[in-house]
């Protein structure tokens, strides 16, 4: 729940708008996220700003949120909702490696997050992006979009920014790319929804996932390449 400017000592809420005061709205990552696979792994990338209603609840979130060692996932919709549901998948996995005897692949984290997704789509609001790399089928991209269905694909765009970025990747990707033109993709495509997209905003969170680990990284705001 919100604080509300009551609970503040000394901030003058008659100062500001009474549109922009906090309310007990539901907190929501209204978000963008993208993956991109490549021949070696995957590339996930994501803004980093956490928003209730018009108020900006955190401008550095990080929406990248580990599974495994080497699957991660992207969280759009409630933050409640899809921190729940990670949390959940995360026990189902590690259970699962033990009864299995073997490491989850990204299939697996994939068809664990649509289950519940599925299950819950009336009463919970989630969209998840589902990447990383196993040594069965390599570098893996799924989508498991609000409602519960289950999609591979070679990208993968979610979150409000997704709007403004389907021509983009639709243009610029291609098969058999390198991991620096993956990398430099997935920037892009965070940059132009934080430019255009008025609920997505703050940094961008990359992460390259490979099988010698990941590897992550933030471009703050100021270090966008955005041009005029």
């Amino acid at each position: 729940m919100a604080m509300k400017f009551d609970n503040l000592p000394g901030f003058c809420k008659e100062s500001i708008p009474r549109d922009w005061h906090m309310t007990d709205d539901e907190i929501s990552t209204g978000t963008t996220l993208v993956a991109v696979q490549y021949a070696e792994g995957v590339v996930i990338g994501a803004d980093t700003r956490t928003s209730t209603g018009t108020w900006v609840e955190n401008r550095v979130t990080d929406k990248l949120t580990p599974v495994t060692d080497t699957i991660f996932c992207c969280r759009s919709g409630s933050a409640a909702d899809t921190q729940a549901i990670t949390d959940v998948v995360k026990y189902k996995l590690a259970f699962a490696e033990i009864e299995q005897g073997r490491p989850a692949t990204v299939k697996d984290a994939a068809m664990a997050f649509k289950d519940i997704v599925y299950e819950y789509r009336d009463s919970m609001v989630a969209g998840i992006l589902v990447a990383g790399y196993d040594k069965v089928h390599g570098g893996q991209v799924f989508t498991v979009p609000m409602g519960g269905m289950v999609m591979q694909q070679p990208f993968a765009m979610g979150g409000s920014g997704s709007t403004y970025l389907y021509g983009l990747l639709d243009t610029r990707y291609k098969p058999g790319m390198s991991r620096e033109e993956c990398e430099e993709l997935v920037l892009q495509a965070v940059t132009m929804a934080i430019r255009r997209d008025g609920i997505s905003g703050g940094c961008c969170r990359i992460a390259t996932i490979t099988k010698d680990g990941v590897d992550k990284k933030v471009v703050l705001n100021t270090e966008l390449p955005i041009s005029f």
